[in-house]
Parts: structure tokens; sequence; C-alpha cells
């Protein structure tokens, strides 16, 4: 989705509120200068927090062994709803674009670097997208744990689970092909 699209979704939404229920336009723009003022980020992992260190980097029962670096806010709620891993996150706020102006400074990777460095992370979990923008992430923080002597892993990609060969894009069946495993 492009900024234009974003701003299109805005306005309908706006304009939406506005010919229908003014009322819920007002709670909602309350609500957003609620959030605005009072959600920051996480001292820890980056993600959005309403005190200084979010609930998952509270969480003393965590692996403090393995770290999962994602894109989004949203990418720690899908991962979290799966219930499959019990570790800490970075987020990153975005993905390495040099010629959209985004460097390894301005998504916090200098951060993730000093975590990295205090030798209590043993792997590094990279959970973000296969864009051209996402590989060229993935291959930086891999190199990245690599200086700091930590394991570099990544989610896996291909089939979905129910889902039909016939009915996978070429690109994803051969990465499923290429990362295929013993069973």
């Amino acid at each position: 989705m492009c900024i234009e699209d974003k701003d299109t979704s805005a306005q309908r939404i706006a304009f939406y509120l506005l010919e229908q229920n003014r009322d819920k336009a007002r709670t909602l723009a309350r609500a957003m200068a609620l959030a605005a003022n009072e959600i920051g980020r996480c001292l820890s992992c980056r993600t959005f927090s309403e005190i200084d260190r979010c609930a998952i980097c509270s969480d003393i029962s965590r692996d403090h062994s393995q770290i999962c670096v994602v894109e989004n806010p949203l990418d720690i709620l899908a991962i979290e709803q799966a219930s499959a891993y019990r570790g800490y996150y970075f987020v990153l706020m975005g993905r390495l674009s040099p010629l959209g102006g985004i460097s390894a400074e301005s998504i916090g990777i200098p951060f993730l670097d000093t975590r990295l460095s205090q030798g209590e992370i043993k792997e590094m979990i990279v959970a973000n997208g296969t864009t051209m923008e996402g590989e060229a992430t993935s291959h930086y923080l891999k190199e990245l744990a690599s200086r700091q002597g930590v394991a570099a892993t990544r989610i896996a990609y291909g089939v979905p689970v129910g889902g039909e060969l016939v009915f996978v894009d070429s690109s994803t069946l051969s990465r499923a092909l290429t990362n295929r495993q013993s069973f």
C-alpha cells in the first residue's frame, strides 16, 4: 500500500464519521489525542508502550537468550498469538531502504547492536518480510549478529498450512522447496 492509498483510506474514514456519526468522530479524535500523548516506546524492545518497559520485556520468565527482530509492533502480536515463541523482541519500526533514505540508524540497529554486544543473547531470530528491502535488512542483521558472535536464524517461509500448491505463487513455492526440512 503506498502513501496515497493510506491517505485515501484515512480520508474515507474521516468522511464516513463526519457523514454518519459525529459523536463517534469526536470520541475517536479524543482517543487518538490521548494515544499520541500517552503512548511511547518500550526502552528495551521499542514497541509501543504506556510504560518504560512493556509487559513482554518485564516478564522475567521469558527466554533471555533469544531475541526476535520484527519490522513493526503488529508483528509481535502475530507471533504472540501463535504461542510458540517465549523470547524477547526488538522492533525496527521499518526496514532498510537506502533509496528511500531509511538507514540502519533510523531503524534503531545501533541500539540492537548494543543489546547483542552485552552477551546475554545467543540467538537472533529475524522475522521480517521478503520484499527487496526486507531481504536487505535480513542480510544486514545476519552480518551484525555474526560480528557479535550471536547465531542468526530466520523464520521459515513457504506453503501455508492448509494451502493448495496450485494456488501458491512460484516465488513462495521456490523458497519452500529450497528450505525444505526432513520429517
